[in-house]
């Protein structure tokens, strides 16, 4: 067997890509506090590690499925709990995406064109604020770009084992983050059926047996949380009926599509195709102010590239491996960006993490043959477009390094003039022409990444770069050193109440009653907890099942992170969750298993049961008024603290 010494410069991509992404990791805190409490729960709790457990108790679980919370459980356990040992596993797989993009490319299209592609994704806003936070996405976005490997692999020779390891990594992408992860499989699947290079009935036979592995890695895990008996197991986080199954077709599925989320922030009330307080959907959502800046750089790019190539290369044979690259790759961004640009439910910006790869390889790739092939002037037409485009992005932050935008097209312009010059050639001309085509179209996305890795992002919602003007939705939760951008939440609810300002970093802004923020606050935001607050949760924990409850997981979060205790999440994320009852929580409370009842500012305002339950109805909002009826309020460290030990 010979072993193929790596590349130096992939050496080099690789570390920039780490030292990149590790800068100033810790100012973000635990990041999204709800999937770093559930890291916390799998520390301390293996069945709370198999299941996601929000809490090492195993009330409920998080709304998604449980692999992208393993690997941070996993370093919770070995490195203790902190910021680092929470995110730098998600460094590590936004490095090993780089990776295997880079190795995908390469195989067809040369080392150069595998670098490029490395690097398009390394700097793509949105993928250096995703590999450093600790929400699924930054794993499904690993996964994709491994089974997309596979398939091409598979296509070679039309390998069985090498497209039953894209089987693999689909299964694992559905425990990653359920059906978001199949966006991308009908166009592989056909890409495979028609273009393998072997008999039709064997293609159609690898295509059953590749779907049998993925049934059989994704839903294993499945099978054992709908057949094991509900009290045996935590309730299923975002379902209303303790359902993986409801949770993965409902919330998790259809509901995206169709925007009958029920349960989750005015679900229920996003059909019609209106999109809610998410966006207005349409070809032009990726496109959109508050979108653009985090994917959009190289978007257009690499649709002319991805059409070009196809053109150059269409007298290819059906089993081309070259062509069948582009469909695939193509296939999966214009699948994905169709799904993210007409779907009418929860859509958020850093959704777009997925697209990044896609993009990348395509226009490393469209990069590649449209130099071979001596279409050198619309590769400087490509150049000098993208360099405009960027001009667009960056005049939507028009305080924000006002001069960049300028030099950014002067470059592109400098670039695509150059290439016309030297055409096809050799020697320094054409070194120095490809080098300011890359600046030019590095230039914009890079400097929306360092703005993005110099800043501190918190909550459930975050957007990578500056504020921009003409925002629209939820806005950004973090950094970022431009001017506010007349963001505001779905509903009127202003942003000024919640998230981070510039400087701020997750937890050191004082809240409402119950910490940091209430209503909308507590639930998207993240929770600060007062030393005082925290030591009383702490005080006599260990006698106790859940040492508080509160309702929402984002509140329930920061006081767990805060005493590494359980503590029960009422009613899960949104608070909507029928989960514990009214029933089930007297019983916790008369057989002495939960200590306090935290109350969070929505319920002292008024918003009830946090967000899907507004007026006051659901579990939740049942059991915070039993709880205001029968036990004393107590203020401890700013927060409002019921003892349920001691009735009155």
């Amino acid at each position: 067997m010979i072993i193929r010494r790596p590349d130096p410069a992939l050496l080099v991509l690789l570390a920039a890509t780490a030292a990149l992404y590790l800068w100033d990791l810790s100012a973000s805190g635990y990041a999204n506090q709800f999937y770093a409490a559930a890291a916390q729960a799998g520390s301390a709790s293996w069945k709370a590690f198999f299941f996601g457990s929000s809490d090492a108790a195993n009330s409920i679980t998080v709304d998604k499925p449980p692999a992208a919370m393993w690997p941070m459980g996993l370093s919770v356990r070995l490195f203790g709990l902190s910021s680092w040992s929470v995110l730098v596993p998600e460094v590590i797989i936004g490095v090993a995406t780089v990776g295997v993009l880079y190795a995908a490319v390469r195989r067809h299209f040369g080392a150069a064109a595998g670098l490029l592609a490395g690097a398009v994704l390394a700097l793509t806003p949105v993928a250096a604020l995703m590999f450093r936070f600790d929400n699924p996405d930054a794993l499904l976005c690993l996964l994709m770009v491994c089974a997309v490997a596979c398939v091409l692999r598979a296509l070679e020779h039309a390998s069985t084992k090498w497209l039953m390891l894209a089987g693999l990594c689909f299964g694992l992408g559905f425990l990653t983050k359920t059906l978001q992860a199949w966006l991308i499989l009908p166009a592989l699947a056909l890409v495979y059926l028609v273009c393998a290079p072997t008999r039709l009935l064997r293609r159609a036979v690898q295509l059953l047996l590749a779907g049998l592995v993925l049934v059989v890695s994704g839903g294993w895990w499945v099978a054992v949380v709908e057949l094991m008996p509900a009290a045996s197991r935590p309730y299923v986080g975002g379902s209303q009926h303790n359902s993986f199954l409801e949770l993965t077709f409902g919330y998790n599925g259809l509901g995206r599509i169709n925007g009958n989320e029920t349960g989750s922030v005015g679900g229920g009330h996003g059909g019609g195709g209106h999109g809610g307080g998410w966006g207005q959907p349409g070809i032009g959502r990726l496109f959109a102010p508050d979108t653009g800046g985090q994917i959009a750089w190289l978007l257009p790019a690499a649709l002319v590239l991805l059409v070009a190539a196809l053109w150059l290369l269409r007298r290819a044979g059906r089993t081309d491996a070259r062509r069948a690259a582009f469909l695939v790759w193509g296939g999966a961004l214009l699948m994905t960006a169709a799904i993210f640009s007409f779907m009418s439910g929860i859509f958020h910006q850093y959704y777009t993490v997925a697209l990044a790869p896609y993009v990348a390889a395509l226009v490393a790739m469209g990069a590649a043959v449209l130099w071979e092939r001596r279409a050198v002037s619309l590769l400087a037409l490509v150049t000098t477009g993208s360099a405009g485009w960027a001009y667009v992005l960056l005049g939507r932050t028009p305080h924000w390094l006002p001069w960049l935008k300028w030099a950014v097209l002067a470059v592109g312009v400098a670039a695509g003039v150059a290439l016309l010059l030297v055409r096809r050639g050799e020697g320094r001309g054409v070194r120095w022409a490809t080098a300011l085509a890359v600046a030019g179209a590095l230039a914009g996305p890079f400097a929306y990444t360092l703005n993005t890795v110099g800043s501190a992002h918190g909550g459930s919602i975050v957007t990578a770069g500056p504020a921009v003007r003409g925002g629209g939705g939820f806005g950004r939760f973090g950094g970022g050193h431009g001017k506010p951008g007349g963001r505001g939440f779905p509903g009127g609810f202003p942003m000024g109440g919640f998230g981070l300002r510039n400087g701020e970093r997750p937890g050191e802004r004082p809240g409402g009653p119950g910490g940091f923020g209430g209503g909308m606050a507590g639930l998207l935001g993240g929770q600060r907890v007062s030393p005082a607050a925290a030591a009383a949760v702490a005080k006599d924990a260990g006698k106790y099942t859940w040492a508080a409850a509160t309702v929402g997981s984002q509140s329930a979060a920061g006081y767990q992170l805060a005493t590494q205790r359980p503590v029960m999440p009422i009613g899960g994320f949104n608070g909507s969750d029928p989960s514990p009852t009214l029933a089930h929580f007297r019983q916790l409370v008369k057989d002495g298993r939960i200590h306090w009842f935290i109350a969070s500012g929505g319920d002292r305002g008024g918003m009830g049961g946090h967000g899907g339950d507004r007026g006051g109805r659901g579990t939740a909002a049942e059991i915070t008024a039993w709880v205001q009826g029968h036990f004393a309020e107590v203020t401890v460290g700013g927060a409002t603290f019921y003892d349920l030990t001691r009735s009155v």
